[in-house]
């Protein structure tokens, strides 16, 4: 692996800082953060014009949360796919259905706490469709879109098979006490069809949104 892996807490969620010759940033964590992220940038020697993408994952309020803020100070443009543009340009706070107990009942705790969560709009500046080349940033991978946990969920997977996922996975409590498929989701059986997908294209190292990174042959056991 010639790159650099930063992983910066951001609320209940985390950002990924991408570095090679270019950085990116993966996911915009929770609102209310962006204290945190600068504090974080300047301990890693990360200077705001170095970040060159702001790739989301998907547009639930915990990934979009600095978007507009960090898009301000660094000037990069942000990527989303276009199922889920008009969540982050006008603010929507969509909240997906539980797949587990657990879940269902989770999902019925945010619902109730959503008045209280501010979600800035942010112009979409690139809108994502299937699949995403990331060559052009000086990174090794691309964006794939896989979708299940919601409908515009992307991943983006590294050639050497890191793979940052989203919530396609989760590994936090109280979310959950160990890796997992996510407890939250549209739709199961599509997000075993993008768990496939990523597999068959070499995913090894599983880096989520929730929680710290671990292997993919957890992943497979569920499948």
């Amino acid at each position: 692996m010639d790159f650099k892996i930063y992983p910066v807490q951001l609320g209940i969620g985390s950002c990924y800082l991408l570095q090679k010759e270019k950085c990116i940033m993966i996911d915009a964590g929770s609102p209310n953060t962006m204290a945190k992220f600068t504090e974080a940038t300047a301990r890693l020697g990360i200077l705001p014009q170095d970040i060159q993408l702001i790739l989301i994952t998907h547009g639930h309020w915990d990934h979009v949360g600095i978007a507009k803020e960090v898009k301000g100070m660094t000037g990069a443009p942000i990527l989303l796919h276009k199922d889920e543009k008009n969540w982050l340009e006008k603010g929507l706070k969509p909240i997906p259905p539980g797949i587990s107990l657990w879940g269902k009942t989770m999902a019925i705790l945010m619902k109730m706490s959503l008045p209280m969560i501010p979600v800035c709009p942010a112009p979409v500046d690139i809108v994502m469709e299937e699949e995403f080349d990331l060559s052009r940033y000086g990174i090794p991978g691309k964006i794939f879109h896989t979708p299940g946990h919601s409908p515009g969920s992307v991943s983006l997977l590294m050639e050497s098979g890191e793979a940052f996922v989203g919530d396609l996975a989760m590994n936090m409590v109280p979310l959950c006490f160990s890796p997992r498929l996510p407890i939250f989701g549209d739709d199961l059986d599509q997000i075993k069809r993008s768990w496939r997908k990523l597999i068959a294209q070499g995913a090894r190292i599983i880096y989520p949104a929730h929680g710290k990174a671990f292997d993919v042959e957890i992943i497979k056991r569920y499948l």
